[in-house]
């Protein structure tokens, strides 16, 4: 029996692979232009995100004073993400509103997205925070081609405006088209490096050390690189009258 059942996990290792190319084959997922040596980026990322994604969202794993990493002075952190007088800076990143009244609100409590590049990956939310569009069918009224029937409003609709899906036949398939009907306070081209900035926020948000940590890995390199002349040096030393 319990050869049946290695065998049978050892089956699903190998077709996991598979139906993970399956489920995501009917989404065409755009390239998210992630920097995270872009510290302009990750400021204007970070804004936007305390601005328009905390007001439902939580990131309790994401302190604020750990935007001094990419490059943001406490003083800048209280001002310009415009911080409550109780949100200390050391303080973790708290929805406006509790997970009670959200999922009242939506039906679902939203998610908290201190690591939701890693969970989703950085071109899925590229993509997926471009490609709303107007439903009336659906409660909030907004829909997602890449999240279909997704409970999440559009709250990003003034700055890129009201795309509606429009069907187009393409070789004996349907295609959803998304067009801009009512236009946003953004051109498309701003729209779209406003949802890279935030992006490129996201995935930092998700491993915050990852820069140090690299920068680390160099120095260590560095130094093993350094010891290893050393030490061959001291090895031709001790070995030269041996030859």
């Amino acid at each position: 029996m319990n050869a049946i059942k290695k065998i049978g996990m050892l089956v699903l290792l190998v077709a996991l692979p598979a139906l993970a190319s399956a489920s995501g084959a009917a989404v065409q997922l755009d390239k998210a232009p992630v920097n995270l040596h872009d510290q302009a980026s990750l400021q204007r990322g970070a804004k936007l995100f305390t601005s328009r994604c905390l007001a439902c969202h939580a990131a309790s794993y994401m302190r604020y004073n750990r935007l001094r990493d990419i490059g943001m002075s406490e003083e800048q952190i209280k001002a310009e993400l415009e911080l409550p007088e109780d949100v200390k800076v050391g303080s973790t990143m708290q929805a406006a509103m509790d997970s009670n009244s959200a999922k009242l609100a939506y039906g679902v409590a939203p998610p908290d997205l201190s690591v939701i590049a890693r969970s989703r990956s950085a071109d899925w939310l590229y993509t997926y925070l471009r490609k709303f569009y107007v439903d009336e069918s659906r409660p909030s009224g907004w829909n997602n081609t890449v999240f279909p029937n997704v409970g999440m409003p559009f709250v990003l609709a003034d700055l890129q405006g009201e795309q509606h899906a429009e069907v187009e036949q393409h070789e004996g398939h349907e295609i959803k088209k998304l067009v801009v009907k009512t236009p946003g306070s953004m051109q498309p081209a701003e729209y779209d490096s406003a949802i890279a900035d935030l992006t490129n926020y996201l995935v930092y948000m998700g491993e915050p050390a990852k820069l140090v940590r690299h920068q680390i890995g160099w120095i260590v390199l560095g130094f093993l690189f350094i010891l290893f002349l050393l030490l061959f040096s001291l090895k031709k030393e001790i070995w030269k009258d041996l030859h």
